[in-house]
Order: C-alpha cells, then structure tokens, then sequence
C-alpha cells in the first residue's frame, strides 16, 4: 500500500513539473508574439518638421564682440568669405556655422590663452534677414525677406501670385531638414481658397521655399492644333 501511495506522489509530481513547464513555454512565446515587427511603411509621406533652431553665423555677417573687464579687446568682426575672423591679439578662428552661444564659448577658448577666464558678449549686427523663395508658375519668382508670419497662400500673392499656367492643387512648400536637405508637403491651394478654409495653411518658416508647378494644359497646349495653324501646330515644339 505504502509502495502505490510513493508511486501515485512521484506520478503526480511529474505531471505538475510537465505543466509548469509547458506554462512557461507558453508565456515566452506570446511575450515574443507580442513584439510588434518594425514597419518600414511611410505610406504618410515626409512631413514638416516643426523647428525653432538658433541662427547660424555665415559669410558676410557681422558682430561687435564685447568684453567687460579687457575693453581693449572690444572690436566690430565680420566673417569672412573662407568663415574665419581675426582677433585681436589671438589670431584667426573659423566660426561659420556657430550660434552666438557656440561662438561665445569658442572665443572664450580662444582668449584664454592670454585672459584668465575671459567674459564676453556678442551682439549681432549685420546679418542675412529671414527669407524664403517662390518659384515656378508664379508672377514674380524671386526671394523675399521675411519680416512677418505668413502662410503659403500669402506667400504666393506676394510673389505676384499664381499665372495662366499655375497648378493651384499641387503646391510644394519644401523646408530645410535638421539633418540637410529638405522636406515637403503638397497642399491644394485650389481646395483651401474654393472651401474658404485655410485652416490647413501652412505657415512658413526661414528659409522655406515654395514652389508652383506647371499645369498638365499648358504643358500640352503647344501641340494643340487650331483653325489657324492647322496640322503644323503638332511640329511646333515648346520646351517646358
């Protein structure tokens, strides 16, 4: 009796052990399923990246750099067109490129060579103005300062808005990336204004550019034979 009481213990401990471990095997495989797969899927398309970033020094600009307790150091600079300035009493150092914070902290580095922990400010004087660029089938492409927030329908009209050969539903408002290059959006302009909801205009930042394509008629209308020019319109070839 003592014997068959051992073996059903044995028997039922083995299956508890069998159990457990299907159990286990069984939470690790749905801790995998519920891994989600990394998707590729950029069926959204590139959008805009919303950016506030610091103005970056370039040829031609200009700054007076100020120091408190060494005013023999204070001078007016200017980048020059290889991104380098001239110091007083240290040399040439590049800066194209910096923020006034980042510039700050390099000619810090640069005068302590001779100061012992230098104080400065930079105030910007001259230097390029907040912009962007309207091309294409626009009245007057060009580049435009910037002075005020504006949308892109606003953008068009100040470049002489959109001409006979404009394709009001697929404007491209291209914006600089963080990493280089650029971004862009595709905003039916014709649609906004014919809805009378702009809500969905998008407001352009420096150094945004905007451009009007070519509508698919004007493309085409060359090749377009009329009464007056009968067969031979098919040969006259506009390049667009």
């Amino acid at each position: 009796m003592n014997r068959k009481l051992i073996a059903l213990a044995g028997l039922m401990a083995s299956v508890a052990l069998s159990s457990a471990g299907q159990t286990v095997t069984a939470a690790a495989g749905t801790t995998s399923a519920s891994v989600p797969a990394a998707s590729g899927d950029n069926s959204a398309g590139p959008q805009l990246h919303e950016r506030y970033p610091r103005y970056q020094l370039r040829k031609g600009d200009s700054f007076d750099l100020d120091m408190a307790f060494s005013p023999e150091f204070n001078q007016t600079l200017v980048v020059q067109p290889d991104g380098y300035v001239t110091l007083k009493g240290v040399g040439s150092v590049h800066i194209e490129g910096q923020t006034v914070p980042e510039l700050t902290e390099t000619l810090k580095a640069a005068y302590a060579k001779i100061l012992h922990d230098p104080v400065i400010t930079i105030a910007l004087k001259d230097f390029e103005k907040p912009f962007f660029i309207a091309v294409g089938e626009v009245g007057k492409p060009g580049k435009y300062e910037l002075r005020s927030s504006l949308t892109v329908t606003e953008a068009v009209a100040i470049a002489g808005g959109f001409n006979e050969k404009s394709k009001h539903s697929e404007v491209v408002l291209f914006r600089p990336g963080p990493g280089g290059g650029f971004d862009a959006k595709v905003l039916n302009i014709k649609k906004l204004l014919a809805s009378r909801n702009l809500s969905e205009d998008l407001r352009l930042e420096p150094g945004d550019v905007v451009y009007v394509p070519q509508n698919t008629y004007s493309k085409v209308r060359p090749y377009i034979p009329t009464p007056t020019t009968g067969i031979g319109a098919f040969y006259n070839v506009v390049p667009y």
